[in-house]
C-alpha cells in the first residue's frame, strides 16, 4: 500500500488509540508515471485509524491491492480543510492514474462535482452521497436506518435502566438516519424505554466525527442520566464514547465496523455489545473490481439490510449468550427485509 500524506492532524484521547492510528502502515511518494493498474481513496475527517468508517475503507483497498493486483494510494484529510483541499487531492490523484478514485464520505461531493468531468475516463466514487452524479461516478450509499433499527432493538433488550442513549458525531441528515433508526427500534421494542440524543457538533464545525474528549464527555452525560447502553455514529470521535462506557461498565454499541474486533478499542472490548456495521469495505473493493474488470459502476449503488450491506455484529461472546435479544434482532431484521416494518430516515 502507498500512502500519499498530507497533513494528518488527528487528536487522540487514549494512548490504546494513538498507538493504533500510527500504527497503521507506511507512508511514501505516489506512484504518479507508473503503468500499473493503481486506485485510489481519499480519507474523510478523522483519517485512517478511526476504527470505523475510514478504516472500512482502507480495508475495502487493502482487499482489492492483494485479490486484484492493483496498487492502492491513500490520503489522509488536513485539519480544518476546505472544498479546494479536497478538489486538489482529487485531482492529484486522478491525474497520478489512479482509477477509481474514492472520496469517503459526502464532504467530497463538491470537490467530486468539479473534478469528475474533467477527467471522463477516470470513475469517481463517493460514499454516502447521492446529490452529485455524472457518467463516471457511482455513489455507493447505504441504509443505515436499518442497521441502527437493529442496534435500537439491542439496546432496548439490553437496558436495565430503562434509559439508552445516542451520540450523534455532526447534526446533518446522513447521522440523523442512524438516530431515526435507532430510536424506532428502540420504542418499538419497549416504549417504556427512554432515548438520551445529543449531537456533538453542528456543521460547519466537524470537529464532532474527530475528537474523542467530545464523544467520552458526551456519554459521560447521559450515563450520569442513568443510560446503560449508548449507541454512538460519531467516527473517531465515538470511540471516546465507548471508553466511557466501558470504564462504567455499561454497554456500548459501535458503528461502520464491528468495533469489537478492533485493536485500538482492545482495552474496551468487552463492553462492545454489538456494533451497526456499513459493508463500507466490500463497497470499496467492488468499485475497484467493477474499473479491473471493464464493468464499470455508475449511478447510485445501494446497501441494504437485505443484502447484508447493513447489519449487527455478533463477536461478543456475551452478545450470543443473550438468546432472547437475539432472537428479537433476528425478528426485527426478517420484518424489514419483508417490508412489514417500514424504518424512518428522519427522527
Amino acid at each position: 500500500m502507498r500512502r500519499v500524506t498530507r497533513i494528518a492532524t488527528v487528536a487522540i484521547a487514549s494512548t490504546a488509540l494513538a498507538l493504533s492510528a500510527t500504527a497503521c502502515g507506511k507512508t511514501s511518494d505516489s506512484g504518479s508515471g507508473s503503468k500499473e493498474a493503481s486506485a485510489a481513496i481519499a480519507y474523510d475527517i478523522g483519517g485512517r485509524g478511526d476504527q470505523s468508517f475510514n478504516d472500512a475503507a482502507y480495508a475495502g483497498l487493502s482487499k482489492a491491492e492483494k485479490d486484484l493486483g492493483i496498487k492502492g494510494n491513500d490520503q489522509e484529510p488536513s485539519e480544518g480543510e476546505s472544498d479546494a483541499d479536497k478538489v486538489q487531492r482529487l485531482t492529484e490523484l486522478a491525474r497520478s492514474g489512479n482509477n477509481p478514485v474514492i472520496g469517503v464520505g459526502f464532504a467530497y461531493a463538491p470537490a467530486i462535482k468539479k473534478v469528475a468531468p474533467k477527467f471522463p475516463k477516470t470513475t469517481f466514487g463517493i460514499i454516502d452521497d447521492t446529490s452529485v452524479t455524472g457518467k463516471n461516478i457511482a455513489n455507493m450509499v447505504f441504509n443505515e436506518e436499518q442497521g441502527s433499527y437493529l442496534a435500537g432493538v439491542a439496546a432496548a433488550k439490553a437496558t436495565k435502566t430503562n434509559k439508552v442513549g445516542f451520540i450523534g458525531g455532526v447534526e446533518v441528515p446522513l447521522i440523523k438516519k442512524f438516530e431515526a433508526g435507532f430510536a424506532q427500534g428502540v420504542k418499538d421494542t419497549n416504549p417504556k424505554v427512554e432515548v438520551l440524543e445529543q449531537y456533538l457538533t453542528q456543521p460547519p464545525n466537524f470537529d464532532g466525527f474527530s475528537k474523542p474528549d467530545l464523544g467520552k464527555a458526551a456519554a459521560q452525560g447521559q450515563l450520569d442520566k442513568g443510560a446503560d447502553v449508548i449507541y454512538h455514529a460519531a467516527g473517531l470521535a465515538g470511540s471516546g464514547s465507548i471508553e466511557a462506557a466501558a470504564i462504567e461498565g455499561k454497554w456500548a454499541i459501535g458503528v461502520d465496523s464491528d468495533q469489537y474486533n478492533q485493536a485500538g478499542l482492545a482495552k474496551y472490548k468487552d463492553k462492545i455489545l454489538t456494533s451497526v456495521t456499513k459493508d463500507v469495505s466490500d463497497a470499496v473493493y467492488n468499485l475497484i473490481k467493477s474499473v479491473k474488470d471493464g464493468k464499470l459502476q455508475s449511478g447510485e449503488v445501494r446497501y441494504g439490510l437485505a443484502k447484508d450491506g447493513v447489519g449487527l455484529s455478533d463477536s461478543n461472546p456475551e452478545y450470543k449468550k443473550m438468546t432472547d435479544l437475539i432472537a428479537a434482532v433476528d425478528k426485527a431484521k426478517a420484518d424489514i427485509i419483508a417490508g412489514k416494518i417500514k424504518v424512518q430516515t428522519a427522527p
